[in-house]
């Protein structure tokens, strides 16, 4: 008896028809631009998306190695009423430079304009850049690197 080789895929083997939604994707970049994400990934039942805000092409990398943040860090400190702080945004971890081996974006005593990007906290494995707010000097540094903050929490005193 000769042996044929057949395709012998089933309909149910076969990956789940997708279609992209035009109104679902326009939903996700309205939510990146609500939400100031530089980049954001979904894969469901075989469909994947990955949107990225365009600009520039330099790619921010997460350290490796977290070091454990310093026992009594905490931004619960008291401000002068001539400050404000710059507060995160986000749950994640807070990043003072773009990588581990690079100067920070920002150090005590530096002039910072509005939007001017002074860290980055890292959300889900997307890293989100944060900027100043309006325009002044860092008067403090509320956070150590590579340490967890939670929404709403002091990253920054500037005056």
């Amino acid at each position: 008896m000769p042996v044929t080789r057949r395709n012998r895929k089933s309909e149910e083997e076969k990956p789940p028809n997708s279609t992209i939604d035009l109104d679902k994707i326009k939903e996700l970049i309205k939510l990146m631009e609500d939400h100031e994400l530089t980049a954001f990934e979904l894969e469901d039942a075989g469909f994947k998306v990955r949107l990225e805000k365009g600009g520039s092409q330099e790619q921010v990398l997460a350290p490796i190695a977290a070091p454990e943040p310093a026992a009594g860090a905490t931004s619960e400190k008291i401000v002068a009423e001539d400050t404000e702080q710059i507060k995160s945004p986000m749950v994640g971890t807070f990043y003072k430079s773009p990588t581990p081996d690079a100067d920070a974006f920002v150090k005590v005593g530096d002039a910072v304009d509005e939007g001017t990007v002074v860290c980055i906290i890292e959300a889900m494995k997307v890293m989100n850049q944060i900027k100043a707010e309006k325009s002044g000097v860092i008067q403090r540094i509320l956070v150590d690197d590579a340490s967890p903050v939670e929404f709403g929490q002091g990253l920054f005193v500037i005056a």
